[in-house]
């Protein structure tokens, strides 16, 4: 049997997922104002959606790592599709709103799915078999937006979520055919304690904190920019989303298999472009670069998963991803309210400071990639009890990949 035969499978649901989600989510704004909100209301909602994606990744990694992850992503899927239909038979912003916060729920399968992911992955790295689901749920993501807009303009937009209702069931299925996969019996008295006590493991998520944030800063608003400050027309922005969802494919499918690090540089180096060519640029043709770019926002999430993989024991890789979708998810939402303050003072001022800090932190995560073998060393006579053999031989690998990497 095909060892990665469940690897598959998730991708096969993420790509059917990512068409059903790009069907709507570019329009769901659009929605709620047809629906009777206010721009302030608009804003307000997106953020509680932030904060309810970013309180449940937690609660759901511990749910995995105790229940199993399969059942969470099987509830998680089922939610989707519950929620994308209440939006659909919304008649009234109230129940609509009901349906769109109980979907930003289900941003909680991120953590139990991404562990279930690394676990199914045979012989490829973590960083390869994520960053291959999150390109299959990227190609959807790529149509759905460019089918979507056709059905809106002639069908309207809420069509769109029936539609996308459809699809869900049918990602559904798919996903209902995964195995099940043990449930590590815990190695701890309490495993938040023990990540908290993990001293690499938070600094990880402190470099991570850091450079999510930095990469995030100049994409909220960027729509915003092209449409009042360039001109740009809808049916543009439409294209470079698509354009930007091309990149994110490419990016994924190109640097997944390397080591976190150096991608994490990459990242920051594509993003200070895209910043660059936002700011000085003008032309569809430059902006369509700048959105290919945005890929490497992507990737750069994508290994945040690769980074902390290593620095935890079996039986808590659930709850660790989900402090990494917590402090992603953090970004998210600091990231937008520097944005908008900086846009208020000056539209364009976004992207030269998104460029000093994508700086800075480039050269910190420089200097900690220069610093592993010293990082090595204590992990080594620190922390190597907390760690399986399995994974104290994976470390070895990854941090040996970096050493031979480095200049």
């Amino acid at each position: 049997m095909n060892p990665r035969r469940d690897l598959h499978l998730v991708s096969a649901a993420l790509l059917t997922w990512g068409l059903g989600e790009g069907l709507f989510l570019v329009f769901q704004t659009i929605y709620l104002l047809q629906l009777g909100a206010s721009t302030a209301l608009v804003g307000l909602l997106l953020g509680a959606n932030a904060v309810m994606m970013m309180l449940s990744q937690i609660p759901a990694g511990y749910l995995a790592d105790r229940f199993g992850r399969r059942p969470v992503m099987w509830v998680n899927w089922g939610m989707g599709v519950v929620s994308t239909l209440v939006m659909a038979l919304a008649t009234s912003l109230g129940v609509f709103v009901a349906g769109m916060l109980f979907y930003s729920l289900t941003a909680a399968v991120m953590a139990p799915m991404n562990s279930y992911i690394v676990h199914a992955r045979g012989d490829w790295s973590v960083g390869k078999a994520v960053s291959m689901t999150s390109a299959a749920y990227n190609v959807g993501a790529v149509l759905g937006p460019l089918l979507g807009g056709l059905i809106a303009d002639r069908f309207g937009i809420r069509q769109n979520f029936f539609i996308a209702t459809a699809i869900f069931m049918l990602s559904t299925l798919i996903v209902l055919l995964i195995r099940r996969q043990p449930v590590e019996a815990a190695r701890h008295e309490s495993a938040i304690t023990s990540l908290l006590k993990n001293k690499p493991f938070m600094l990880a998520l402190g470099l991570i904190l850091m450079v999510i944030f930095v990469l995030y800063l100049p994409i909220p608003l960027t729509s915003v920019f092209l449409r009042s400050e360039r001109g740009v027309s809808l049916g543009a922005i439409g294209r470079l989303g698509a354009l930007q969802s091309v990149g994110n494919v490419v990016f994924l499918l190109v640097l997944g298999h390397l080591p976190a690090l150096p991608v994490f540089v990459i990242s920051q180096v594509a993003l200070f472009a895209f910043s660059l060519l936002l700011w000085r640029g003008s032309g569809l043709g430059l902006y369509g670069v700048g959105f290919f770019l945005l890929g490497g926002y992507r990737i750069g999430r994508a290994m945040t998963l690769s980074l902390i993989r290593p620095l935890v024991s079996d039986d808590q890789v659930g709850l660790a991803f989900g402090f990494v979708e917590t402090v992603n998810s953090l970004s998210a939402i600091l990231a937008p309210v520097l944005a908008g303050l900086l846009y208020d003072r000056s539209p364009a001022s976004i992207y030269p400071i998104s460029m000093a800090l994508l700086a800075i932190s480039g050269v910190i995560t420089l200097i900690v990639r220069r610093s592993i073998p010293r990082i090595k060393s204590r992990l080594t006579l620190e922390n190597t009890s907390q760690l399986p053999e399995v994974f104290e031989a994976e470390l070895e690998t990854q941090l040996a990949l970096e050493e031979r990497k480095s200049p």
